[in-house]
């Protein structure tokens, strides 16, 4: 599968003869075919540009000397309590890369704050949770280090078939069975926007 919009589209399109409804959030990593697409498939969803993969831009121009010290001042970007003080917060943070002469890396942030930042408008008991797409990753770490261990497939089906299977038993373990977040919260929320609305 490409990462253009035609292939997302085609993906987002599928999801939702599956019975996908009601999408209020997308969280990616940036991926402009995807993009494209939500506002397509998903036009009320809002998107949330993952913090761990808008990082990870920041730290490409920022040289390995520094990069210690550049994560704390991004962490702490994002432990504020409210939209407003991360604005000013990422603000401080620019303008303190800036007088270290990592001119890049303030400009990343000053441009590509905003997308990180749309989680606040849901509970804070989620926010944790719906600002990083960590969850997917993980999964796909483990289905990763799970088809290393084969090394090259026959064909496609036993690779698809591996997959399923490890995904199968990850649905059915502890880990497939943990709460990932409390809905309760995010209904709440809507309900009152309903009722203001």
């Amino acid at each position: 599968m490409k990462e253009d919009k035609a292939s997302w589209v085609n993906f987002f399109q599928c999801l939702r003869r599956r019975g996908l409804e009601g999408v209020k959030l997308i969280v990616g990593d940036k991926c402009l075919g995807m993009l494209e697409a939500v506002g397509k498939v998903f036009p009320v969803a809002k998107y949330q540009r993952c913090i761990v993969h808008f990082y990870r831009s920041i730290f490409s121009v920022v040289p390995r000397s520094r990069a210690k010290l550049v994560a704390k001042m991004l962490k702490a970007i994002h432990a504020q309590e409210s939209k407003r003080a991360t604005r000013e917060k990422a603000r401080a943070v620019a303008d303190e890369l800036s007088t270290m002469k990592l001119k890049e890396a303030a400009k990343k942030i000053e441009d590509g704050i905003e997308e990180t930042l749309t989680y606040y408008n849901f509970p804070s008991e989620h926010w944790t949770r719906i600002r990083t797409n960590n969850i997917i990753e993980r999964l796909n770490r483990e289905i990763r280090r799970r088809t290393r261990v084969v090394g090259t497939f026959p064909d496609g089906n036993l690779a698809l078939m591996l997959v399923c299977a490890r995904l199968r038993h990850v649905a059915g373990t502890q880990w497939g069975n943990k709460k990932y977040m409390n809905m309760k919260h995010l209904e709440t929320v809507f309900e009152e926007v309903s009722f203001v609305g």
